[in-house]
């Protein structure tokens, strides 16, 4: 017999399958690890800190990128005092605690801004070293770290100058909300720096002393496991299939205290790719961010129902393949032993009939053929054969199998553990939804600013006297140092072109530069032209212009665990998004329309994000808005970032619960369409067949030829009907010849 043949495989690899997913609902069914504490609780607490990475990882990253393009920049012109140097990066770039310019040669201070930049902890005979020049870390006497940052000044005929700025550890635009603290994490686990661990001092009663000395003792000890965690591959650090950030990241659960749990999310920088490296992640730096919640008492796991609903399966089951030995497998293997019989000359005793379907047609046909072995004519045959029903046959069998099992699956996937409109949603998740949403629309906002601050960099470099060819070449280094520009071009007093680099010129034609330094273009068409604009001093009006990439404001928009985000104007219309939309079209929905407008509205000195959850019917869902809050050029674009999700997504006991269900439904409904599939395939319709076949040449058909389609049960009996075919032709050839009446075949008995 075939190994994957018969009617023996299929039954018995569904009795595994049942068995098995019988123990897997058993053990998995009402079994919910932390129940009082969502998973979803705990993957946002993850998500919140690969924002905060993402957030420290770009605001270095640009941070160094803006100083080394700034220094080529003014290499590439004629000398400058070094207090100008200070003057011009002050006036466009407002990011560094302190900035200085010292003479590498007799290390002598040029100039200094901002408060004390450590010059003693800079190395000048190492300078020239392949590493030099990069970023590196200091500790200061008071215990806060600084990074420095280096850019050299180098014009023919001067001593070398170089640039060194300092800036904190701190995140740029992070919002914490309430009971949130967040911490920059060095390779040793050291907190670097820190925000919402209020400083004893800081508070007024002892039990506040005690909760902050009690979430500063649990943040040093989270500290210290993720530093230890950040070692390990980031493959290794999540679930398989996880995706999106691309460094390692978890969360961790602290203890109790005074009735709340403390929990936190680790992530380690990362660059935007996996495998890629940047100056941030080479510091070895992890963000910790650390939040308090509370547990839900009333949300238990019971084991009940997983061993009810397994005692079922194993019920239904049992009765469903007892039911296919019975009706199917015995009648074939049956025939299977009667054809053999018939072979071998056996022909005393009658073939035993099955009752019903293509085996007793099988049965029946045997039986005319025992009696045509023993000279009976097929007319004769026919004559005194049973009768047999058609109506029942091993098709319609393999479909009570069916609905037996559907009996377990149907409910468990369409009735039982339905999450329904009363589901919990823990306040914890909307109030991430809202902090994450206003932590991503301080990030489109920077992003915008940098933008446009890097053009009034480019600006104030380019003199009066600037050939076009001096100007190209500055705006070819620009855009290949800085991937958010899809092109970069000067624009005359008239709209003329004096210099381009990268794409088309979007700028009406013969239109002189705006004055708004932030601006959307063509919002009538299907794709948003985001120009930023510098004016060149000393030009008569004529600027630089920077067209920023849709796709790029996108990509700060991807962000795991926001659901769908968009960015709309001040009319509502989209601008941009990390799912599919169209352009300058309305939100979906008149609730998140009211949602962005209740966040626009002012709460003391400036709007404030919103977190709201919808519940209509059964749809539920968790949705935040955030304006653009705060200075800079993108301020006056009035843009406000969006995002929503359904609550069904998230990892809540409720939704877990009723996933776990329908997967257990579905596991049945899969294993039993896989097994009566391939029982239908392998057994039951070459046996529709055969009974066709053997019923033919029961009635006389002696010239076609029995073919087996499988080497199994039913495969075997059409290889004895072959032989019993060949013995009929043989018997009525040898008749012809004799020309008289048949003698008794031998082994038969005389009557």
């Amino acid at each position: 017999m075939s190994l994957l043949g018969g009617i023996r495989p299929p039954i018995a690899v569904l009795s595994v399958l049942l068995l098995v997913l019988a123990g897997v609902t058993a053990l998995t069914l009402g079994r919910l690890d932390n129940a009082g504490l969502p998973k979803a609780v705990m993957t946002s607490q993850q998500h919140f800190a690969e924002d905060g990475a993402i957030a420290l990882r770009a605001s270095v990253d640009e941070g160094v990128t803006d100083l080394t393009r700034t220094a080529a920049l003014f290499n590439a012109g004629d000398p400058v005092p070094a207090d100008a140097v200070l003057d011009k990066i002050g006036n466009v770039y407002q990011k560094w605690n302190g900035s200085a310019v010292v003479e590498i040669k007799t290390g002598k201070l040029l100039a200094a801004r901002g408060e004390n930049v450590p010059l003693t902890a800079i190395d000048r005979s190492k300078l020239g070293a392949e590493d030099g020049l990069a970023p590196r870390m200091v500790r200061l006497e008071n215990g806060e770290s600084r990074l420095l940052s280096f850019g050299l000044l180098a014009w023919k005929g001067r001593p070398q100058q170089l640039i060194v700025t300092s800036a904190s550890l701190k995140f740029p635009g992070i919002s914490l909300g309430k009971f949130r603290s967040i911490a920059v994490v060095d390779s040793a686990g050291t907190v670097l720096s820190s925000d919402g661990v209020p400083e004893p001092e800081q508070v007024r009663t002892d039990t506040q002393r005690e909760e902050a000395k009690e979430s500063d003792r649990r943040l040093k000890a989270f500290a210290k496991t993720a530093a230890r965690k950040a070692e390990q591959n980031p493959l290794q650090s999540k679930e398989p299939g996880s995706g999106g950030f691309t460094g390692v990241s978890g969360s961790l659960t602290g203890d109790r205290y005074l009735g709340e749990r403390q929990i936190a999310g680790y992530a380690a920088l990362a660059a935007p790719e996996a495998g890629e490296t940047t100056v941030a992640t080479s510091l070895g730096l992890s963000v910790v961010a650390m939040t308090k919640v509370a547990e839900d008492p009333l949300t238990t796991s019971s084991p009940v129902f997983g061993l009810l609903a397994a005692a079922a399966l194993l019920v239904i089951g049992g009765l469903t393949v007892a039911f296919l030995l019975g009706t199917v497998q015995r009648p074939l293997i049956r025939l299977f032993l009667e054809s053999r019989r018939l072979t071998r000359g056996d022909l005393a005793r009658p073939v035993a009939v099955p009752r019903r379907g293509e085996a007793a047609r099988i049965g029946v046909a045997l039986e005319r053929l025992r009696r045509q072995l023993l000279d009976q004519s097929p007319e004769d045959s026919a004559h005194d054969a049973p009768a047999v029903r058609r109506r029942r046959g091993a098709r319609a069998l393999v479909a009570v199998a069916a609905v037996l099992l559907l009996v377990w699956c149907a409910p468990l996937l369409l009735l039982l553990n339905r999450a329904g409109d009363t589901v919990v949603v823990p306040q914890q998740m909307v109030n991430d939804q809202r902090e994450r949403t206003d932590t991503l629309s301080d990030r489109v906002r920077r992003a915008l600013n940098e933008g446009q601050a890097d053009l009034a960099s480019v600006a104030s470099l380019i003199g009066d006297g600037t050939s076009p060819a001096d100007m190209t070449e500055v705006l070819e280094r620009t855009m290949s140092e800085h991937t958010r520009y899809q092109s970069i071009y000067v624009l005359d007093a008239k709209g003329g072109v004096l210099a381009k680099a990268g794409g088309d010129v979007h700028s009406p034609k013969g239109e002189a530069p705006s004055t708004k330094a932030v601006r959307v273009l063509d919002d009538e068409g299907k794709t948003p032209v985001i120009l930023g604009t510098a004016e060149l001093p000393g030009r008569g009006g004529a600027a630089v212009v920077g067209e920023i990439r849709v796709d790029f404001l996108n990509s700060v928009l991807k962000r795991p665990g926001l659901g769908d985000v968009r960015v709309v104007d001040a009319k509502h219309r989209i601008i941009g998004g990390n799912t599919g939309y169209l352009a300058f079209h309305g939100l979906p929905g008149s609730r998140l329309d009211e949602l962005v407008d209740g966040s626009n509205q002012k709460v003391g000195l400036a709007p404030r994000p919103s977190g709201v959850m919808f519940r209509d019917g059964g749809d539920i869902r968790i949705a935040a808005a955030a304006p653009f809050v705060g200075g800079g050029a993108a301020k006056s674009l009035g843009w406000t970032v969006v995002s929503w999700q359904p609550a069904s997504g998230l990892a809540i006991p409720a939704y877990t619960y009723q996933d776990r269900t329908v997967l257990a439904g579905l596991l049945g409904a899969t294993a039993a369409a896989a097994c009566l599939g391939w029982l239908h395939i392998v057994v039951v319709r070459p046996l529709r067949e055969l009974a066709r076949q053997a019923e033919r040449l029961a009635d006389g058909d002696r010239k076609t030829v029995l073919f087996p389609r499988h080497h199994d049960e039913v495969g075997a009996v059409a290889r004895s009907l072959e032989l019993v075919r060949q013995q009929l032709q043989g018997q009525r050839q040898q008749q012809r010849r004799q020309g008289a009446h048949p003698r008794t075949p031998a082994g038969a008995r005389r009557n």
